[in-house]
């Protein structure tokens, strides 16, 4: 998914500009070229290269300087874009200071150059991932706050179950989003990690300064150094689409929600509307869930992709042959869509339309049937749980044969108006009387999102 591709058409939807940036044939180069250049200037710190050379060699790492076509027929020859990227540095730098050409990319192979380029590529990317995330986080707790309250149907297989709260459903989106920050943020710092090994993991070829230039190198590019080479063991970077793989699940679950949500029999809550979004090219009424469709597109894109990074983890000995090829372009895209999905989710739920009127409609759709549970309990109280519910168990069936509303069908029966009063039966049958805990519950999930992001400086 390069900034050259033939699909830019559809970049817009799936993904945003900053992560085309990032993982574009530019971005790409950019990073192998910002290795070589602090490993120049690393050597020169422990006297391996003359400073001059290091500046010379620094100078030509622009990598908008580069012919992308070139190099990309040249890497279909070669096997890996460092290859020739590091062939054409030395040409451009020998022009300048031939003596400072035979210092280009001293000690290290192809591996190294790829893998710390990547590793600065996704040390950007995951850095805009998690402020998107952050952002959707705080319009979670606003909208969960706000309907903490509001009543709605609960549904399970998507049938109607006893009343929940919205502000209910969304801590539950909410929470999962900042268990996902968490994981990311350690996902990244593991991939936020040098490379640098030279042609098997040794640095042989840097005699006994091997450790030292590894050190300046991690230090010239704020990347931690690890305690070996990691060129063939692959969790670092498969931690990081284990980790995104599982936020976009999350990121589908609201789609399908709000989608859910959306539908017209429903209509409780639905996507911001605005001037030719969710449109339809035959319908003028319609009005789609757009942004929920990318979120979901993701959701099934993604989860094939992670196990691709998972199956590629089992590598050859010192480099992969094949497994390694299939991160390449696999990995980027992972982060591609997990960028758009999150783009989407944050303009569908800061600007999420909420119908707290249809929602009490919709309370009232089965005649009280919803409630079945909440009089069976109140009921348990006097005549023993099963008999109770038998009880509430034949008037539903009546209810439903008759078309009456639960309630005309209960207050009729003698059996329950010897135990529960009119005043008593109508309370247990509000649908506001019955959604438990989830008052508390929105409040704790609020409170831990608190916690987290206390140390956010956003």
């Amino acid at each position: 998914m390069s900034a050259q591709r033939s699909q830019r058409l559809l970049d817009a939807l799936f993904t945003t500009e900053q992560l085309s940036e990032i993982f574009s044939d530019r971005g790409r180069l950019q990073g192998m070229l910002d290795f070589e250049a602090a490993l120049a200037r690393a050597e020169a710190a422990v006297g391996i290269v003359p400073p001059r050379a290091a500046e010379s060699i620094a100078a030509q790492c622009r990598a908008e300087t580069f012919a992308v076509d070139a190099l990309a027929r040249a890497t279909a020859l070669a096997g890996n874009p460092a290859i020739p990227l590091v062939h054409e540095l030395t040409a451009r730098v020998a022009k300048a200071d031939p003596e400072a050409a035979r210092f280009v990319h001293w000690g290290a192979t192809s591996q190294d150059a790829m893998d710390t380029g990547l590793a600065l590529q996704l040390r950007a990317a995951l850095a805009t991932i998690d402020a998107d995330l952050a952002r959707l986080a705080a319009a979670l707790a606003t909208l969960a706050e706000k309907h903490a309250q509001t009543p709605l149907p609960g549904r399970t297989w998507l049938q109607q179950g006893p009343p929940v709260t919205l502000g209910l459903k969304v801590a539950g989106w909410l929470s999962a989003v900042d268990r996902h920050r968490e994981r990311l943020a350690r996902a990244s710092a593991g991939a936020a990690t040098l490379q640098f090994g030279g042609a098997v993991g040794t640095l042989a070829a840097l005699g006994d300064k091997g450790t030292e230039v590894a050190r300046a190198l991690a230090a010239e590019l704020r990347l931690s150094l690890p305690d070996l080479p990691w060129h063939a063991q692959r969790d670092r970077i498969a931690e990081v689409a284990t980790a995104l793989g599982l936020a976009v699940g999350t990121l589908g679950k609201i789609a399908r929600d709000v989608s859910l949500l959306m539908q017209t029999e429903v209509a409780e809550a639905l996507e911001p509307g605005a001037a030719g979004r969710g449109g339809s090219s035959t319908m003028p009424h319609k009005r789609n869930p757009v942004g929920s469709a990318v979120i979901l597109a993701a959701a099934a894109r993604v989860p094939s992709l992670v196990a691709t990074m998972l199956g590629a983890m089992v590598q050859e000995h010192e480099r992969g042959l094949g497994g390694w090829h299939a991160e390449w372009d696999t990995l980027p895209e992972i982060c591609m869509l997990a960028a758009g999905a999150l783009a989407r989710a944050v303009e569908v739920v800061g600007g999420l339309e909420i119908d707290p009127r249809k929602m009490a409609t919709d309370l009232d759709t089965s005649r009280g049937l919803i409630m079945a549970e909440a009089a069976s309990m109140a009921l348990a109280a006097h005549l023993g749980r099963q008999a109770a519910h038998e009880l509430v168990e034949e008037a539903s069936r009546r209810a439903l044969r008759e078309g009456k509303h639960l309630r005309d069908v209960l207050s009729a029966d003698a059996r329950v108006a010897r135990h529960l009063s009119p005043e008593a039966l109508e309370r247990a049958l509000d649908p506001a009387r019955y959604t438990g805990r989830a008052g508390e519950f929105v409040a704790n999930a609020l409170a831990a999102h608190r916690r987290r992001s206390g140390g956010d400086r956003r």
